[in-house]
């Protein structure tokens, strides 16, 4: 599906285009009164951000005038792990709060969302969002407590004219590992600096990535462990990858010298035009082709080799202390901003007479008809060259999205240890490092429940 909307992972924090709340009787600003419910929502912009903030503004306005039996009160602010607990408690909390994909889970299991199962039948709009979507707030029992807002996935990001120069075609980009390895060995082959393939391994980009190379081989980080989690990488999946990497940098000498990298290195050599490929969600387009003057037609994008990919998103759940007129108040504005296909060619017409790049294939929460109008609005205001993601696009329903690990910042700071011992290490010990790192991260999983 051809998306409009970005997304960094430097950013996954203030993610401030996807906001908003829904409504609890718990909660500070709650009321309903003369048959007016009042909504508090998390996700106004700040002041800093003077556009975005007056386009959500603008979007109550609206919304309230369609709805005159409701009323936003929206607040500043994300998801705060460190904080949420605190506000929930005291009730502070907002009505409707935003979360990451990452977040569902433990506050379903700790009763910390209100279950919003039998609302949902009100809401006919959302029969066409993707399940699997849908599935990240579901328990056990298949029980509602959110609503998916936006989602990504990471693939293979390329210089289209790189490929061209080494005798590739940019149109059949790499579908495996052993396809990116011959790649990347042509394209180091110009010389001159260039880099066929590069990755992160600081500041927990390098764990973050590992973990979607080892998603990518089958394997998966974490599983459950009777009531508990423990490590899942150490094992032919874990192996294969690093020993892929381990290939690419000492045997190929496909990875350059320079190591040590993170997403602004290695997006500064992608929009140097020195580097041929590195792994990317479809957002990093924009950001090179603004910081770096380059034009879009130079970048291909295609998903990730093998079998899966990391990925995620963000989404509202509700205050479990909500009233069943707060519960549905929310809902209806949750839908009406950011699951609204009748919305779509109005907000798309606004990003690019606001210059935001339309034809980027995320977010992609639609299926069926729902699909279809969105795809159809995209192709006819798309400012991008569509045709270089559709690599992306033929191979996504073959490529499972799985979400990130629990504990992931922690596991990511360990597994950053696992990649910089590969990447600037010839004799590394591999068996080493995933005995190593599975033994740190069990102990990091010793909590989770």
């Amino acid at each position: 599906m051809v998306g409009s909307h970005v997304r960094r992972f430097a950013a996954r924090g203030t993610a401030c285009a996807l906001v908003l709340g829904l409504t609890a009787c718990g909660s500070s600003s709650s009321s309903e009164e003369d048959g007016v419910v009042t909504v508090s929502v998390n996700g106004l912009p700040p002041e800093t951000q003077a556009i975005d903030r007056q386009n959500f503004e603008d979007d109550i306005a609206a919304f309230e005038a369609a709805h005159p039996d409701i009323r936003i009160d929206a607040r500043e602010g994300l998801m705060d792990p460190e904080t949420f607990t605190a506000k929930l408690a005291g009730g502070q909390l907002e009505d409707v709060f935003y979360v990451y994909f990452t977040d569902p889970a433990g506050l379903i299991e700790r009763g910390q969302a209100a279950d919003i199962t039998d609302y949902l039948d009100e809401f006919p709009e959302l029969a066409d969002v993707r399940p699997e979507l849908l599935d990240v707030f579901r328990d056990e029992e298949g029980r509602a407590y959110g609503l998916p807002t936006g989602n990504y996935s990471m693939g293979l990001l390329y210089n289209r004219e790189l490929f061209r120069r080494a005798g590739l075609d940019p149109d059949r980009p790499p579908e495996t590992w052993d396809e990116v390895r011959a790649a990347a060995r042509e394209i180091s082959a110009l010389g001159d600096d260039t880099v066929g393939f590069a990755d992160y391994s600081k500041n927990n980009q390098g764990g973050w990535h590992l973990t979607a190379w080892i998603y990518s081989m089958g394997g998966r980080v974490a599983e459950r462990d009777g009531d508990g989690w423990r490590a899942a990488f150490d094992d032919a999946a874990g192996r294969a990858a690093l020993e892929t990497l381990h290939a690419m940098r000492w045997e190929d000498d496909s990875m350059g010298t320079r190591q040590l990298l993170e997403i602004a290195d290695v997006q500064r050599m992608m929009g140097s035009g020195q580097l041929g490929m590195y792994l990317a969600g479809p957002d990093n387009i924009p950001t090179i082709v603004k910081q770096f003057e380059r034009e879009y037609e130079e970048f291909g994008l295609t998903a990730m080799p093998g079998e899966a990919t990391l990925g995620g998103g963000d989404g509202f759940m509700v205050n479990p202390d909500a009233s069943p007129e707060e519960i549905r108040a929310g809902l209806t504005w949750v839908q009406w901003k950011y699951l609204n296909p009748e919305r779509e060619e109005e907000i798309t017409r606004n990003g690019v007479e606001a210059g935001i790049p339309v034809g980027l294939p995320q977010p992609d929460l639609w299926q069926g008809e729902s699909q279809e109008v969105v795809d159809a609005i995209h192709r006819e205001y798309a400012n991008v060259p569509l045709e270089n993601y559709q690599p992306f696009l033929d191979r996504a329903d073959e490529v499972e999205v799985l979400v990130e690990p629990p504990n992931a910042q922690q596991i990511y700071t360990v597994l950053d240890g696992v990649m910089q011992a590969v990447l600037t290490e010839e004799n590394a010990d591999l068996d080493g490092l995933l005995g190593d790192a599975a033994d740190r991260v069990d102990d990091i999983l010793a909590t989770v429940r």
